[in-house]
């Protein structure tokens, strides 16, 4: 059973974290989310149980408990709908402005896709000046 673990201190271990869950039965795996720039948590993670009823005791108990001065949100992971995560802009010349392509809106040009600055120019993704 994959279970999500949400609102956790940023100092928790993911050490701490399997203890927590070890008092219920195995855990396979556990993961605390990280920013992939600072190395910092997220405040969120997942841990994997072999056994189902194990993992429902495990949420029922946990959830809202009290680690270290915060409540804790345990629930069962769903799958993303679709089983996909978010994916920036269009694809190329699929549709006017899309993407991280330049010149893909007739007559090409700064004005779609992407745009380093300024104040606003459309497109999807700006880097800089006014949205």
């Amino acid at each position: 059973m994959n279970i999500f673990v949400g609102s956790l201190p940023f100092s928790l271990s993911e050490a701490d974290l399997r203890e927590s869950f070890e008092a219920y039965g195995p855990v396979d795996s556990v993961k605390i989310i990280t920013d992939k720039i600072t190395g910092r948590s997220k405040g969120f993670g997942f841990v994997e149980m072999p056994d189902e009823e194990e993992g429902q005791k495990a949420i029922d108990e946990l959830n809202g408990a009290t680690v270290q001065g915060r409540a804790i949100v345990v629930n069962k992971s769903e799958p993303r709908p679709g089983g996909d995560r978010k994916s920036f802009g269009g694809g190329g010349n699929s549709r006017p402005g899309g993407g991280f392509n330049r010149d893909s809106r007739p007559g090409g040009g700064d004005r779609g896709g992407y745009n380093r600055g300024g104040s606003g120019g459309g497109g999807d993704y700006n880097r800089g000046g006014r949205y």
